[in-house]
């Protein structure tokens, strides 16, 4: 998987132009997305073009998708592999920086930011340069986020668990309401790892709920195999 892409059922992702490799945080928010089936969506830090894909998957002819990448590398590869792809008329990418990032509004936003906790090793320079943020921090997310989203827009993020409480106060900072609350568990019977955050400028009653991807008899999840089963291929 890691030297030639992942093949999942609809489209191809090849990724090794790029740090951050297929993974589990971005197909979760892939599959979990409340997708409009009209509008504007936006993935910020888009990488292989992954997330960007799952969203066409599941929207309807009357959207459009942006995919925004700050690595030259990455943004030429998400191109690649959107050109390939079904959907190549409905998704764009665009290589720079979010900072900069001046567009109309969009109706949903999404974004696997490459957030660790400290002390995380990689074996890759270029891998721990994109999974520290330096680029991008939490905060300029948040704000940047609020300013290209459209007023009945939904901003969804995957994250991990350390940078949850963050992630809320930042949210109110930017009067922006939490409204879903999906709590990652690898294990059945361990603590969360991931949250699965959607934000919109409504204040309203919060959905939680937990996703767990392995049970204790080594089972997929029944949540989480409803989510991705229309995408990998052996599912």
């Amino acid at each position: 998987m890691a030297g030639q892409g992942f093949t999942f059922k609809q489209f191809h992702v090849n990724h090794d132009r790029c740090a951050m490799k297929v993974g589990t945080d971005g197909i979760l928010l892939g599959a979990w997305a409340p997708v409009p089936q009209t509008g504007r969506m936006l993935d910020v830090g888009t990488g292989t073009g992954l997330v960007a894909l799952m969203l066409a998957q599941r929207s309807g002819e009357g959207t459009y998708i942006t995919g925004l990448e700050l690595d030259p590398a990455a943004a030429a590869q998400a191109e690649d592999n959107v050109a390939a792809s079904p959907w190549g008329e409905r998704i764009g990418v665009t290589q720079g920086a979010l900072q900069q990032f001046d567009d109309d509004t969009f109706d949903l936003i999404v974004s696997n930011p490459p957030y660790f906790s400290p002390g995380q090793r990689f074996d890759c320079a270029a891998r721990a340069s994109a999974r520290h943020g330096g680029s991008l921090s939490l905060q300029e997310l948040f704000v940047h986020c609020c300013r290209l989203l459209s007023e009945k827009g939904q901003l969804c993020l995957v994250l991990p668990w350390q940078a949850y409480s963050e992630a809320l106060l930042l949210a109110d900072s930017n009067a922006l309401y939490l409204q879903e609350q999906q709590s990652v568990i690898t294990k059945e019977g361990k603590t969360p790892t991931r949250f699965l955050l959607r934000f919109s400028r409504i204040k309203n009653c919060v959905i939680k709920d937990n996703i767990v991807i392995n049970t204790v008899d080594g089972n997929y999840g029944d949540i989480y195999k409803g989510m991705v089963s229309p995408f990998y291929l052996k599912m």
